[in-house]
């Protein structure tokens, strides 16, 4: 089954959540529809991004997983944005 992953860089968090609920309620998020691989945070040039990887059987259904995963994300926090990539050949790619 093919792998994707939803990036998302991270703002403000919406009051009274606190920061450490983040990555596991994305990482539920797209549990509810696929098989998460792996969840994290990064801090990259002061920003965090937060990813999640899951499989999902093709574009249309990992798009709605994203869309699903980003949606539950900004309820905690802003999301100033996201990307979808997919796995091929081990590289990781853009879905456009």
């Amino acid at each position: 089954m093919p792998s994707f992953r939803v990036t998302m860089t991270i703002g403000l968090m919406r009051p009274g959540v606190a920061p450490e609920r983040v990555v596991p309620t994305a990482a539920a998020a797209a549990g509810e529809l696929a098989t998460v691989e792996a969840s994290g945070v990064d801090v990259v040039a002061g920003q965090a991004r937060v990813t999640i990887r899951f499989t999902a059987g093709d574009a249309h259904i990992a798009r709605r997983i994203g869309a699903h995963v980003v949606s539950a994300t900004s309820a905690l926090a802003e999301t100033r944005s996201s990307t979808l990539m997919y796995r091929t050949r081990g590289r990781w790619s853009p879905l456009g």
